[in-house]
């Protein structure tokens, strides 16, 4: 059975064929540019195949109420030819197939519970650290929603005491994602990531902002597994840095082994890698199909 997945990025578009594996047979990734243009990319590539379903992980914030009437919009993004644009109401006008749709971030996390590090639990949360910062979140066995959806990538955090950047996010400044984006260290330190891979001083601050993060959903959220991903994760001596960082700042308040002493298998990398997002809209697709499924047998 062929699947369609779209991993919906602000940046770029990831979209693939695979199968109810997991297992990637073709992949494209394009520039995001207007809706028109990068859709009608999308349209044709999976015209080029006989698929069952399709998964849609979308950049946001986005409308995932099935009631309401922007279903499926692309909402207030600060991309501003996407605003209030119906992503998944475009996709359904060429293909009459199940479509799986959640936030780009909720189907990371879905792909590396259903296929990589939060296997073996029930709740996890995935945060992609690069152009800006998302966190999607699985609780109980189920993608996290609500009012909208998470948006943790824009907590407020407290600043370092020797940070005198103002912040990148244009809605908020200094949040989580102005101040730990990979756009957020190149401005703040006038280089890319890449070429500040041994500036100890650059890594010990980007640590000090997203240990903060995940204390914070550790606290309200008790996951039972964290896994980071995204290009500014790629600097791997950013995970040693966080886990001690959560420790310090959890201090023994929560006293499980798995802060203790096993922190470097609790706060870990994406087992899928920068196939996380794809991965997870394949998962998506197959949970559409297996939802249209069980609703024909109850009808």
């Amino acid at each position: 059975m062929n699947l369609g997945a779209i991993e919906a990025g602000g940046t770029k578009f990831v979209y693939a064929v695979g199968d109810e594996q997991g297992k990637i047979i073709d992949r494209v990734s394009i520039p995001t540019t207007t809706p028109k243009e990068t859709m009608n990319n999308v349209i044709d590539f999976f015209r080029g195949y006989s698929i069952s379903g399709i998964g849609l992980g979308s950049f946001g914030p986005v409308d995932l109420h099935v009631e309401s009437p922007l279903y499926g919009h692309i909402t207030m993004t600060p991309k501003v030819a996407w605003r209030n644009y119906d992503v998944l109401g475009e996709l359904k006008k060429h293909f009459p197939i199940p479509i799986g749709f959640d936030t780009d971030v909720n189907a990371a996390a879905y792909g590396e519970k259903i296929w990589g590090a939060a296997k073996d639990v029930d709740s996890c949360i995935y945060m992609t650290v690069g152009t800006g910062i998302g966190v999607g979140a699985i609780v109980g066995g189920k993608l996290l929603h609500g009012l909208i959806h998470p948006e943790m990538g824009h907590i407020l955090v407290r600043r370092h005491p020797l940070d005198q950047y103002e912040g990148k996010c244009p809605y908020h400044k200094d949040c989580l994602e102005g101040l730990a984006s990979g756009p957020a260290i190149s401005e703040r330190w006038g280089k890319a990531g890449l070429e500040l891979h041994n500036r100890a001083e650059v890594w010990e601050m980007e640590a000090f902002y997203l240990a903060q993060a995940l204390v914070n959903y550790l606290l309200i959220l008790s996951p039972k597994k964290i896994i980071l991903g995204g290009g500014v994760m790629m600097q791997e001596q950013l995970f040693p840095l966080i886990q001690n960082k959560v420790k310090e700042l959890i201090n023994g308040y929560i006293h499980h082994s798995a802060i203790l002493l096993d922190i470097e298998e609790y706060i870990v990398p994406a087992r899928l890698g920068q196939n996380a997002g794809i991965s997870g809209a394949l998962a998506l697709a197959i949970k559409a199909i297996n939802t249209d499924l069980k609703a024909l047998k109850n009808f």
